[in-house]
């Protein structure tokens, strides 16, 4: 890939690209069913995008993923995590 694309990305959003990769590939095959795995992801998803999550938020947001159960990407994530 376009290393000048992944460093505007980086400028524009703050987020380090390498962080994204890295996050990417620890989900593969990873148990959305299993909540402790999904609540380390919300986790590192908030860390990377620099937004805090309450305690509740969080809550809301495992229970969603876990409940469904499917793959999720970081998009999806990132848009729950910013819903007010």
């Amino acid at each position: 890939m376009d290393n000048n694309l992944f460093k505007n990305i980086e400028k524009k959003t703050g987020v380090n690209m390498k962080d994204v990769f890295e996050l990417a590939n620890s989900v593969q095959g990873a148990n959305f069913k299993d909540e402790k795995t999904v609540r380390n992801l919300v986790r590192r998803v908030s860390q990377i995008a620099n937004k805090p999550v309450s305690k509740e938020k969080e809550d809301k947001i495992v229970k969603a993923i876990t409940d469904n159960g499917q793959s999720l990407d970081f998009g999806t994530i990132a848009k729950m995590i910013n819903k007010k």
